[in-house]
């Protein structure tokens, strides 16, 4: 697999997105319109759920406190349109829907872990920030 270039600026230099753009630049960019859709806050949640094993949809409701029916809904239409996602209607009775992490999905699993990982190692530095902003309003 041959590596290509990002533009220039971008947040990463080793892989290229669907079109030559620039991350912050135009709304209709495809590596931006694609960014909002896997690493908002539900998506993020909901890939973390899955990561170890597949679940139904309850199941997930459940394990995500504060999600509605209907974002959890959204949000898995989406992560599956991508290809992140994969459903499987158990005909079993009931009848069930559950989800899997694709192989493509799995390929999030690094840069979402390093992104957990800088949450965990700077969060008291952001709580300071946070302190000394409202201290200063």
């Amino acid at each position: 697999m041959s590596e290509v270039q990002h533009p220039v600026g971008s947040i990463t230099q080793n892989a290229a997105p669907a079109a030559e753009c620039h991350i912050f630049s135009a709304a209709d960019c495809p590596s931006r319109l694609l960014l909002d859709q896997i690493a908002d806050k539900w998506s993020v949640l909901i890939l973390a759920a899955l990561c170890a094993e597949p679940l139904r949809f309850n199941v997930i409701k459940r394990r995500l406190d504060g999600i509605t029916q209907k974002a959890l809904t959204q949000s898995l239409r989406r992560l599956e349109r991508n290809g992140i996602v994969a459903r499987r209607v158990i005909t079993a009775s009931p009848i069930a829907v559950e989800y899997r992490i694709t192989p493509l999905g799995h390929t999030l699993k690094q840069p979402f872990q390093a992104l957990y990982d800088w949450t965990v190692d700077y969060l008291p530095e952001v709580e300071r920030a946070r302190e000394e902003f409202d201290r200063n309003r």
